[in-house]
């Protein structure tokens, strides 16, 4: 189904879903692309007409050129100049969602006429979008101020295409689409991530035998706050027939199991203050120079210089999100070295299967599964680190002091999750492995499509093989179905 922008208030994190995941078409409505057009026209009598016209990048010099006042060969020809030279950085490339997401996001300035963008300009971004090309933009060596480093090579290819007029190249290349499409694609990814993460923990639970009164929603009442309550009922209806399944232990179970809704609560809140953030971020205007119309007090409208091209809210809102996946590695530690400990669980120690008295290893162990969620756990961590806004100036003229925090902060956060995701498949063979060694074929029913594709991709363990081969595999299924919406993505592969 086609997204229409009517306003740049129509570029939301829901928008960033369809368009960018899911590949759904794009179109701007007609009295948005009149509202360019008129903004357009008024920003050039502005120019023309208003003797204290002075605009970065149109009648004034950019970057290191900034004291420069241009005269109108100038203004051609900076006008006519490719947004190129800045296309420095290289490596490993942003997913197709990402880029198509930046896009998207490029629209927010243009939409109310702030960019001083021509209706073309936006007609040009929607075939972007609809028909492509979408160019691969490298996430790495991304060390500038604002995103010149990302724009320049994501709308390269598209001005080659065709000559700019003045205030184009800037329409392009300036404000912070970039770091609001980083921030969306983060909380998207959360959004189904923590999902697959309360499966696996709630099988953890199931397998663990652990009292259902730890997790009745009248906790999350009493706790207050809508993350509280969301925790604590997305898990009352994963464990929905777990008194079918099995008898509870008589007496209440180990701290971590007692805390997995407090620690998903938290990561909701981590993901729900992103999603704020990240609906901000999107259809903000965050042009360098932005464009405002005539009103009573001036009569051509006016140009502000900013620093809209720096996001400040991206980076930490991200982070939140990488520092929830690696508290819920430990959890998923916790866990299954509590399954894995018969003075604590009832179960036979280790899990193990067919063991004779006095043997520690062989026959059917699976006892060292905790040592790889707790090396999942330590990357989660160093990827979870506070991203801190760049110091190092790069800038020969020192215009250029600041670099933008939130490309280094995205990766770290995709890294951590992937993270999470290795520790749940582990945590997800070790409670399968509990249930299999007590002869508890029931689970609850919305853990039943987990507890089969635990088991297609690791038998219970009844005697000793090679098992990373094949928990890693199950991992990479999680990460697929957080994935199942980026349709883009599974085109771009094929």
């Amino acid at each position: 189904m086609t997204v229409v922008l009517a306003s740049r208030f129509d570029i939301t994190p829901e928008a960033v879903l369809a368009v960018a995941w899911k590949g759904e078409p794009v179109a701007v409505d007609a009295a948005a692309l009149s509202t360019i057009a008129a903004s357009r026209a008024a920003f050039l009598r502005y120019l023309d007409e208003d003797p204290n016209a002075s605009v970065y990048g149109v009648n004034r010099g950019h970057g290191e050129m900034i004291g420069r006042t241009l005269d109108e060969e100038d203004r051609q020809r900076l006008a006519r100049l490719k947004p190129q030279a800045a296309a420095v950085a290289f490596g490993e490339p942003y997913p197709h969602r990402v880029t198509r997401a930046m896009v998207l996001a490029r629209l927010a300035n243009l939409l109310g006429g702030h960019g001083m963008a021509t209706p073309r300009l936006v007609e040009e971004l929607v075939e972007m979008l609809n028909r492509g090309p979408i160019p691969c933009v490298p996430r790495q060596g991304q060390g500038g101020p604002g995103e010149i480093l990302v724009l320049y090579t994501l709308f390269a290819e598209l001005s080659g295409r065709f000559e700019l007029q003045a205030g184009e190249r800037g329409a392009l290349i300036n404000g912070s689409p970039a770091a609001a499409a980083v921030l969306a694609d983060a909380v998207l990814t959360a959004e189904r991530r923590i999902a697959v993460a309360e499966e696996v923990l709630a099988l953890a639970i199931v397998a663990f035998n652990t009292p259902s009164e730890h997790y009745g929603t009248a906790l999350g009442e009493l706790l207050g706050g809508e993350h509280n309550r969301r925790a604590f009922g997305r898990l009352v209806a994963l464990l929905d027939d777990v008194t079918d399944c099995g008898e509870p232990r008589p007496h209440q179970a180990p701290v971590s199991y007692r805390i997995v809704p407090h620690v998903l609560a938290q990561a909701h809140a981590a993901i729900g203050f992103a999603r704020e953030r990240a609906a901000q971020s999107l259809s903000a205007v965050t042009h360098n120079p932005v464009y405002l119309a005539p009103d009573e007090t001036h009569a051509h409208g006016r140009c502000l210089s900013t620093g809209g091209f720096h996001n400040s809210v991206a980076a930490p809102a991200i982070d939140g999100i990488a520092g929830a996946w690696a508290d819920l590695c430990l959890v998923c530690l916790r866990l299954c070295v509590g399954l894995m400990n018969g003075r604590v669980s009832g179960h036979p120690d280790f899990l193990l299967a067919g063991r004779g008295a006095g043997e520690t290893d062989g026959h059917g162990a699976v006892g060292y599964l905790p040592m790889a969620i707790a090396g999942f756990l330590e990357e989660a961590r160093t990827a979870a680190t506070r991203t801190f806004i760049p110091a190092a100036d790069a800038s020969v003229f020192g215009q250029d002091d600041v670099g933008a925090p939130a490309f280094l902060a995205w990766p770290k956060c995709m890294a951590a999750g992937q993270s999470l995701d290795s520790a749940l498949a582990v945590l997800a063979v070790a409670a399968s492995q509990a249930l299999h060694i007590l002869n508890r074929e029931r689970v609850p029913n919305r853990l039943g499509e987990l507890v089969s594709l635990v088991r297609s991709r690791v038998p219970p363990v009844e005697s000793d093989r090679v098992l990373g081969p094949e928990m890693q595999r199950l991992a990479g299924d999680l990460t697929a179905r957080i994935f199942a919406d980026d349709r883009v993505g599974r085109s771009a592969a094929a």
